[in-house]
C-alpha cells in the first residue's frame, strides 16, 4: 500500500467530517434563531395580556382619572409590540438563511442529503393521532 493510496480514505473521510462539522454549526444557529422567534413571541404577547387585564377590569376605575398612568403604560406596551415583532421577523429571516445554507452544504454529499433531508410524510404521520379502528 503506497502512502498517496492510504491518505485516500483519511482525506474523504475528514472531509465528510467537516461538512457534518458545518451543518451541526449551521443547526446550533438555527437553534438560536427559534430561541429568538420564541422570546419574540413571549414579548409580544406581554402586552395582549397587560391591555386585556385593563380591559377585564375596566369597570372598576376611570381612564380620565387615571390618564397619567394609562399613557406611559401604553406606550411601553406599543414598544414591546415593536420589539417582539422585530425579533420574529429577525428569527424567521435567520431560520430561512440556515435552511437556505444546509440545504447548499447538503446538496454536495448524498449521505448528508440523506440526514438532513426531513421525509415530510413521516413526520405528519408522526404527529397524527392515531385512532386504531377509525372510531373516536
Amino acid at each position: 500500500m503506497t502512502p498517496d493510496s492510504s491518505s485516500d480514505p483519511v482525506l474523504h473521510n475528514s472531509y465528510e467530517a467537516l461538512r457534518l462539522q458545518e451543518v451541526q454549526l449551521l443547526l446550533a444557529a438555527k437553534r438560536t434563531s427559534l430561541s429568538t422567534f420564541q422570546t419574540g413571541i413571549a414579548v409580544l404577547v406581554l402586552p395582549l395580556s397587560v391591555v386585556s387585564f385593563l380591559v377585564a377590569t375596566s369597570q372598576f376605575w376611570d381612564i380620565l382619572s387615571v390618564l397619567y398612568l394609562m399613557a406611559p403604560l401604553l406606550a411601553f406596551c406599543a414598544t414591546l409590540v415593536g420589539l417582539g415583532s422585530y425579533l420574529i421577523m429577525r428569527a424567521v429571516v435567520g431560520i430561512q438563511a440556515f435552511d437556505a445554507k444546509i440545504k447548499k452544504v447538503s446538496e454536495a454529499d448524498e449521505r448528508l442529503r440523506g440526514l438532513v433531508e426531513v421525509d415530510r410524510r413521516k413526520l405528519i404521520d408522526s404527529f397524527r393521532l392515531r385512532w386504531g379502528d377509525g372510531s373516536p
